[in-house]
């Protein structure tokens, strides 16, 4: 059963080593990643899952491996018990905030086996039907699971956003942002798949994989919701 979800972003500069000059613009971000993190552990689940977008629908029980090297960072990361199997850039993000969190210096670092920490990679284009029955099986069974969601809104707020500027997606980021504060999963589920890709959302199988999970009646509380460069950066916990 899912205890408690936290929605994290996804950008490679929240690593201070790639923002350099500009480290201090995330400050504000991070901060709000450690806070979702530390409930996450606060909730005390016997698992826990980070969920992220991919190339292909896949599961990582044993964790992996992932670089910065893309982005001219020579700096690698790993999930739980460090499996050689390649992270996508969203779990790769996911596995260095929950590198600085609690849960690392408490479950990862003791090498538990199986271990406490795994992953699970959405296909990017998959439907919400596939995402919903991918979420419900995430959370079936007994074990108390906490789930770590990393992606991104739209990429659209701006014209130097990587996906230039769309007039759409300030209101379609404004309703996601709420969705998140209101803990509200049909919302999410009801996210088209042709809009987001129109909007550059490539968090949106992620979410739609959480609102499987998830179902009604949860609480919710959104801890930053803004657009530094242009892409709708969200961190939100579901209890």
């Amino acid at each position: 059963m899912l205890v408690a979800a936290a929605v994290v972003p996804c950008p490679p500069m929240i690593v201070p080593e790639l923002a350099r000059g500009a480290v201090a613009e995330l400050d504000l971000l991070r901060a709000a990643c450690d806070q979702a993190l530390a409930a996450l552990v606060d909730s005390a689940p016997d698992r826990l899952v980070v969920l992220g977008a991919g190339g292909a629908d896949a599961s990582l029980e044993a964790g992996g491996i992932g670089t910065f090297a893309p982005y001219g960072l020579d700096l690698e990361v790993t999930l739980g018990a460090g499996a050689p199997q390649p992270l996508s850039p969203a779990l790769t993000v996911g596995a260095w905030l929950l590198g600085r969190s609690p849960w690392a210096a408490d479950r990862i670092a003791a090498g538990t086996a199986p271990s406490p920490v795994s992953a699970a990679q959405i296909a990017a284009d998959a439907d919400p039907a596939r995402c919903a029955t991918r979420g419900a099986d995430l959370v079936a069974g007994p074990d108390r699971v906490a789930l770590l969601v990393v992606g991104d809104g739209s990429a659209c707020r701006t014209e130097k956003a990587p996906g230039y500027l769309d007039p759409r997606a300030e209101a379609y980021d404004r309703a996601l942002g709420a969705a998140l504060a209101d803990a509200d999963p049909d919302v999410l589920a009801a996210l088209d798949p042709a809009l987001a890709r129109e909007l550059w959302v490539a968090g949106r199988p992620a979410l739609q994989v959480l609102a499987g999970a998830a179902g009604p009646g949860r609480e919710g509380r959104l801890l930053y919701a803004e657009a530094p460069y242009g892409v709708g950066y969200f961190v939100a916990l579901w209890s």
